[in-house]
């Protein structure tokens, strides 16, 4: 803590505006009289996130006298964009104004050198005092007993409500997704972060099966409709069919049990482990700090320990967890398992010889190998982010949260600040995009053939067509002849109609879906992706003289007669891999026959 003598405090400006305000405009000079607790943060940060939770009862406890605001101040380049900072203080629970200072003006003013960085202002406008990092809120909770008392003895505290208006729910069926995992049933299990809850889809990754969880945020074990989370994220499928799950903000593992509903608790205690705490023993008696993902390898379920920048492993066979591998610095630094260094690991891929990890504070992919010793593939440090593909040496990420391994070997990045799908070849260390225009995705899962991002801050899943390279000898799709094709405009359109005695089956919305991808990428200027419709506008790139075409389309009917009750209902589905040669000149229009129709 840094005391301060007697400084007036700084006005808050901030370029990006006021959030959770009603759109009003806030002053320090409003707020003339009350306690001002300023939060410095940026949402990258797991201790900013911690500091957040950490105000929380004291917010609660002084809501008469104390307004907390918090100062938004980024680190990456994708935290300096408003619409980031709405959805990041809706995703955490902000219950608080929040200024968005993307050029960080009162950050430079509060001279503040650290996430998160706490400020106390007195009722007269005075700083005194000023904290960094995280685990304050005992001193601050004395410090603002100590200015009640007195300021109530001067006639300068005045108490009220705080200038809180909170934000209007949106009606979607996710909000703010982490992570997903495919059940042997064939549907999806993912984690609806935001709303304290477990979510199970249907098979096209879309309809909502079941909810576990009440939505109320907590930790209760017990069946689906009563057990508790707080904000949990990553997944993993055990041998048993069961599901362990990061609750995140519990600091602990779960287990759901699919058959039953049920909720129990694996590991933590429910309290935040520290630096210095204990780092193995029994798993119910060890605090567990911010657990952001899971991923079962080696016979134990590995696990991102994003709070304390560490590595740490459950053992089912015995119940205990211990430290696998970092030191709890915060950094790039690869060796042995005892030595590496991490910055808030937050992702988990494994396959047989490796678990791949997404290291995101330090925008890296990194991996250990069956040895414990843990090597990078793509990164630098803690401030070297950006776009960039190529040899993995120059290749930039921007704080990635989810990985996961492919059929051929290669893993996809899920590059979170970049709104992109990366992917990264072990063999000859090069970074490619697989996709871009995803809305923060944060985990992805192989299905077949396709890839089923989650789109946080779109709040779904999105399924894309893996390229046939990457495959391999589970490709498939009806392989054409190489079709020319002119540069810019083609116009896709894929031919359906319902056969005789059947109908779309409309009562759950759009029965069509439409994902086109390329190899390369680079092949489409636009139009890659999934959408309802079964005609699209690509735009091919003049300066990639051939690639292949990804289609897949499908459509749902049902049994067109009144008299049955329940009608039998079909999916009709076809993919296609089309050889592509952009030539001036040539066709502008590529026509295919999904079913129904004669040719086209």
């Amino acid at each position: 803590m840094v005391k301060h003598a007697r400084v007036r405090a700084p006005q808050l400006v901030g370029r990006g505006g006021w959030i959770n305000t009603g759109d009003q405009e806030l002053s320090l000079a409003a707020l003339r009289g009350r306690i001002v607790i300023l939060d410095f943060w940026t949402f990258c940060c797991v201790n900013c996130l911690h500091a957040l939770d950490e105000l929380r009862e004291l917010e609660e406890r002084h809501r008469d006298t104390v307004v907390i605001v918090g100062v938004h101040s980024p680190k990456f380049t994708h935290e300096a964009e408003h619409r980031a900072v709405l959805d990041a203080v809706e995703r955490y629970g902000v219950g608080h104004p929040v200024l968005d200072d993307p050029e960080r003006v009162t950050w430079k003013q509060y001279a503040v050198r650290a996430w998160p960085t706490l400020a106390v202002i007195d009722p007269e406008g005075y700083v005194v005092a000023q904290y960094a990092g995280e685990g304050h809120a005992p001193a601050i909770q004395r410090l603002v007993e100590e200015l009640e008392v007195q300021h109530e003895a001067k006639g300068t505290l005045r108490r009220g409500d705080a200038p809180y208006v909170p934000p209007r729910p949106e009606p979607t069926a996710l909000r703010f997704p982490g992570k997903g995992v495919l059940l042997p049933s064939g549907t999806f299990l993912v984690s609806d972060t935001t709303r304290h809850q477990l979510v199970e889809l249907a098979a096209d990754g879309e309809s909502p099966v079941r909810r576990i969880g009440s939505g109320r945020k907590g930790f209760t074990d017990g069946p689906a409709g009563s057990a508790e989370f707080s904000e949990p994220q990553g997944l993993a499928l055990l041998a048993d069919g069961s599901v362990v799950v990061a609750d995140t903000v519990n600091h602990a593992l779960r287990r759901y049990e699919p058959a039953t509903g049920d909720v129990t608790t694996l590991a933590g205690t429910g309290r935040q482990g520290r630096p210095g705490g204990p780092t193995r023993g029994a798993a119910r008696a060890v605090d567990l700090s911010s657990p952001w993902d899971v991923a079962l390898w080696n016979g134990r379920v590995w696990i991102a320990m994003a709070g304390v920048h560490q590595l740490w492993a459950y053992d089912p066979r015995d119940g205990s967890v211990t430290v696998t591998a970092g030191t709890g610095n915060e950094g790039l630094v690869d060796g042995p398992g005892p030595e590496a260094w991490f910055a808030q690991p937050s992702g988990l891929s494994a396959t047989e010889d490796r678990l791949w990890v997404a290291d995101s504070e330090t925008s890296a992919l990194r991996w250990v190998d069956l040895g414990g010793t843990v090597r990078t593939a793509v990164g630098t440090g803690l401030f070297d982010f950006g776009y960039r593909d190529g040899p993995a040496a120059r290749a930039l990420l921007q704080h990635p949260l989810g990985v996961t391994a492919l059929p051929d070997g290669s893993v996809a990045v899920a590059d979170t600040y970049n709104h992109a799908l990366r992917r990264y070849e072990p063999p000859t260390g090069e970074v490619s995009t697989l996709a871009t225009d995803l809305r923060e995705p944060s985990a992805a899962v192989v299905v077949g053939g396709d890839i089923l991002v989650v789109e946080s801050a779109r709040h779904r899943l999105t399924r894309l067509r893996l390229p046939q390279e990457v495959l391999g000898a589970r490709g498939g799709g009806v392989r054409r002849e190489t079709t020319e094709a002119a540069p810019g405009t083609l116009r896709l359109e894929v031919a359906f109609r319902a056969p005789a005695g059947q109908k779309l089956d409309l009562r759950y919305g759009p029965a069509t879906r439409l994902v086109v991808s390329a190899t390369p990428p680079g092949l489409l200027r636009a139009g890659a992706g999934a959408d309802t419709g079964l005609s699209r506008s690509l735009d091919l790139n003049p300066s990639v003289p051939e690639g292949v075409l990804h289609v897949s389309a499908t459509a749902a009917s049902c049994d067109d007669d009144p008299d049955l009750p329940y009608p039998a209902c079909h999916v009709h589905q076809e993919d296609w891999e089309i050889p592509v040669r952009v030539v001036e000149g040539a066709a502008d229009r590529l026509a295919l026959v999904l079913a129904g129709v004669g040719p086209v």
